[in-house]
């Protein structure tokens, strides 16, 4: 996807439908800047908002991505090419994605595991307080330990699932 021929062609469309860059951008929920940056070239829109914007400006996704008119004769050739140059391009791989937003959510929730740290230690503390024998204490620790992990990392991949994969979107049925 060439970004500039593709920036150009939203620039277009949206001149065509008689719409300033501030008219776009309220309706697609971005900033002025942000259209800007698409016409110019420098950025495009993300993947999720395509549709939307394509709706807009009274095109199909494959214009989109090649930055022109098509005509029905090629669209086969043409959306083809576009799905091609699209895997080929493909900026994440599925496993980078994963990697990616395994970390984000780690950064995101970092806080959280610390406060469950914290409340793992104070619970520690207030059976040895009580006067409680150790192996209370270590199997009450461990079970607390576990059910921690165990729900810190299914908030983990479920994070990771609706993100990486795209799914139980608010937007889309399940």
């Amino acid at each position: 996807m060439d970004q500039v021929k593709t920036g150009l062609y939203i620039a277009e469309k949206r001149k065509q439908k008689n719409m300033t860059q501030a008219m776009l951008a309220e309706q697609m929920h971005v900033s002025k800047n942000a259209v800007s940056k698409w016409e110019r070239g420098m950025n495009l829109p993300e993947v999720s908002s395509m549709p939307q914007l394509c709706q807009i400006l009274g095109i199909t996704l494959n214009e989109l991505f090649a930055g022109e008119d098509i005509k029905e004769e090629v669209l086969p050739f043409t959306a083809d090419q576009n799905l091609l140059e699209a895997l080929q391009n493909s900026s994440f791989s599925l496993q980078e994605r994963i990697a990616y937003f395994k970390r984000k959510w780690r950064k995101e929730h970092l806080f959280d595991c610390i406060i469950s740290v914290i409340g793992w230690c104070v619970l520690m503390v207030v059976l040895y307080i009580r006067n409680k024998d150790m192996e209370m204490i270590l199997t009450v620790g461990a079970l607390a330990a576990l059910i921690m992990t165990v729900v810190m990392y299914n908030r983990m991949r479920a994070y990771i699932e609706s993100n990486a994969f795209g799914r139980w979107n608010e937007k889309t049925p399940r």
